[in-house]
């Protein structure tokens, strides 16, 4: 039997904000987090801000002892901070590192696109290249390993179900809470913490400046950069942070009479095959489209039932298709497209992190009721001017947001789609 899912905890560290009151603050006040970075101006790059979150070493020192950091690099710092964060708003307590306990029915799928380049490229391969690997220390592959967030995660908080760190570009956050959905779903696991995360790097940042696909015209003016569905927008801004989740059984959350944000209807995954205008750098139309649809049949609802959409909307050429894919797989009329926000326009591009630092944005919304306002767009491009009436700028307050849909859709011609609804017990 197909179980119902629903959102229990919710951790987040930011740019524009750690924790979910700071975060929903800057959300509701249209407060960027995007910010110039000296080191960028310093090696040359055409791009020289950023979305990175703030006082994070005084902020691990709170949630990590000595030892453990000795361990982390900022991304598993970003992973740790917000998965602890979710455990303890879903209210459980961290257990001791001395504790035999092991949470068999939790479990992990916590993603990044890149991960430890930090470690890679300060550490690992200049010592390794000047005949010093013997001083990388004992740390260095649980650092730089694909996994090490999950895993990490798993120590902190002792789990023993799945542990997982999924990678598909862009769409890794949100693909990472679809299948922690389908664990639950299938009765494998009653709940698993879900999201993304990604490090502040210049190492992570440096192949997209290269592509000159990040905005460089906005240097002196950082909390103007980030313009997703904006006439002047000229590429995307590179965030980090992280964003976790935990998902969790119906029957489990009523069992501990657990505090419920929303209910996670469904959602879908797919490529584009790289056909049909698809390739590594543009989507596929018809995948897009069917993901859409797909996850719309898998929650059980039509196109006309969303009340607002969380875009991927990153501040390319590819915002304007993106409505018209939205339109299209929701088979609804311009007049009648649903309210329409851009959390990256706040925080930057998380890459692997954006699914997670956006679905909890998204489930903050269906929660309190309200639609945030998307910055930098007061110049909307010419071919989204049929849909300035459901493009949100200023935060709205509104009692009927009911139904909202996510997508995600990242390099490689990768989709994601989920489908969230206020919970109403």
């Amino acid at each position: 039997m197909s179980r119902r899912i629903v959102v229990t905890g919710m951790g987040i560290i930011a740019p524009n904000g750690h924790g979910l009151d700071a975060y929903e603050t800057a959300l509701r006040n249209g407060t960027s987090g995007i910010r110039f970075q000296p080191l960028l101006e310093e090696l040359k790059f055409g791009c020289r801000v950023a979305g990175v979150p703030e006082n994070v070493d005084g902020l691990s020192q709170k949630y990590f002892t000595e030892e453990q950091l000795m361990a982390m690099n900022s991304n598993i710092k970003f992973a740790g901070i917000a998965a602890i964060d979710a455990w303890v708003d879903a209210g459980f307590e961290v257990p001791a590192e001395d504790s035999d306990e092991v949470f068999w029915d939790t479990g992990a799928i916590v993603g990044t696109g890149i991960g430890g380049m930090d470690t890679t490229g300060e550490r690992l391969v200049p010592l390794t290249d000047s005949g010093k690997s013997r001083r990388l220390g004992s740390t260095i592959v649980e650092q730089v390993m694909g996994s090490g967030i999950s895993a990490k995660i798993a120590g902190l908080l002792a789990l023993g179900n799945q542990v997982t760190t999924n990678s598909c570009a862009c769409s890794t956050g949100t693909e990472a809470i679809i299948e922690a959905m389908y664990r639950i779903q299938s009765g494998r696991a009653k709940r698993m913490l879900a999201g993304g995360s990604e490090a502040a790097s210049q190492y992570t940042w440096a192949g997209f400046d290269a592509m000159r696909v990040l905005n460089r015209n906005f240097n002196d003016a950082p909390e103007k950069a980030s313009r997703p569905m904006s006439a002047s927008a000229a590429g995307f801004i590179p965030g980090s942070g992280a964003g976790v989740l935990m998902l969790e059984s119906l029957e489990s959350a009523l069992e501990r009479n657990a505090r419920i944000y929303a209910e996670i209807l469904g959602g879908a995954i797919n490529c584009g095959g790289h056909r049909m205008g698809g390739s590594m750098t543009a989507p596929n139309p018809t995948s897009v489209q069917r993901c859409i649809r797909d996850a719309l049949r898998e929650s059980g609802i039509n196109g006309n039932d969303v009340d607002a959409v969380n875009g991927h909307l990153t501040a390319t050429f590819a915002d304007p298709y993106e409505f018209n894919n939205w339109q299209k797989a929701l088979d609804v009329s311009i007049d009648k497209f649903p309210l329409t926000n851009a959390t990256k326009s706040l925080v930057g591009h998380g890459l692997g992190a954006a699914g997670g630092l956006e679905m909890v944005a998204c489930v903050l919304q269906v929660y309190k009721g309200f639609v945030h306002g998307s910055v930098n767009c007061e110049d909307l491009h010419e071919k989204l001017q049929p849909y300035a009436a459901s493009i949100v700028q200023k935060t709205r307050e509104t009692s009927e947001l009911d139904i909202l849909a996510k997508a995600s859709f990242g390099f490689g011609d990768v989709n994601a789609c989920l489908l969230i609804k206020k919970w109403r017990g």
